[in-house]
């Protein structure tokens, strides 16, 4: 059998496969279904350093090939995640991401401090949520913020930290190459796509937010070709993400140049999918002679 393993910024994950921040709680949510062990990693909620109620209802809405969402990254805050969150996740063999939000610098420096003393394996830092009016979109559409962002964030961190990029952006490269330049030691791509529903009937927006992020299925080519152009410019590891729903989107995405990949929308259609995602790679690889995973990143140029 191939192996499975890979290694994003010096910690080996048994597997290339972990959820989509926001979509999977902090794994407690999914544990049920899902046998959290398989995972490569877990990738939490975002945690900010105080609660946040997020935006007002409606929040989500079905498209054409998805879904919108405008939750407004609504969590209990650092707090709760250290004393609840971890203790649970630390009982499970896979690695645990952290995902951290904020609406200002001094907000996202908090958070890292906090977790810098605490048995998490890397932080995924989200400079790029459509939906949160002020902070971290200004942070993800423009290289200069997106470069100091990092190096401050890299200054205190004793985690290997993850930049989370957003798609809507005029070249997604030069967004890749600031963080890069930063000091990232990792990418996760892409966000979800600014996107607007309407209701004709009632006319008005669905979205109490008028705007959500677009993500599922329909995201996935944009996604895909993103992932390959960033891959094409920076030296460090991509976590790639954007309507994966079975072993061949995230097969595509690796071939891309993605060394690892994340389920997102797809969780809430079928919570069995990180499983058989896993399953199909591993499938992939024995049908096609491939001895680790790692062959096939970036193997499509």
């Amino acid at each position: 059998m191939a192996d499975m393993k890979i290694n994003i910024a010096g910690v080996e994950w048994k597997n290339p496969v972990t959820v989509a921040s926001g979509t999977f709680g902090s794994g407690m949510e999914y544990s049920e279904f899902v046998d959290l062990n398989r995972l490569g990693a877990i990738t939490t909620k975002g945690i900010a350093n105080v609660p946040w109620e997020g935006n007002e209802t409606p929040r989500v809405a079905e498209v054409y090939g998805g879904m919108l969402n405008a939750i407004g990254l609504q969590g209990p805050g650092i707090d709760v995640f250290l004393e609840r969150d971890i203790p649970f996740l630390q009982k499970y063999d896979t690695r645990i991401v952290v995902n951290v939000c904020g609406h200002s610098e001094e907000e996202y420096l908090e958070v890292v401090e906090r977790l810098n003393d605490e048995p998490v394996d890397m932080l995924e830092i989200n400079i790029s949520c459509p939906n949160v009016k002020e902070g971290g979109i200004a942070f993800g559409q423009n290289p200069k913020a997106a470069e100091h962002i990092t190096k401050e964030i890299k200054k205190r961190a004793k985690q290997p930290v993850i930049m989370k990029l957003s798609p809507n952006v005029t070249d997604i490269k030069e967004l890749a190459k600031a963080a890069e330049a930063g000091g990232a030691d990792a990418l996760s791509m892409i966000n979800t796509i600014t996107g607007m529903k309407i209701d004709i009937n009632k006319r008005s927006f669905v979205l109490a937010n008028k705007t959500g992020g677009m993500s599922g299925p329909a995201v996935h080519p944009v996604a895909v070709r993103m992932v390959y152009e960033a891959s094409s410019a920076v030296h460090i590891p991509i976590i790639g993400m954007g309507g994966i729903r079975n072993a061949e989107d995230a097969i595509e995405m690796m071939l891309a140049g993605a060394s690892a990949v994340s389920v997102g929308t797809e969780n809430f259609i079928n919570p069995m999918a990180t499983l058989e995602i896993i399953d199909g790679i591993e499938k992939y690889l024995d049908d096609n002679g491939f001895k680790s995973v790692n062959d096939i990143v970036g193997a499509v140029r």
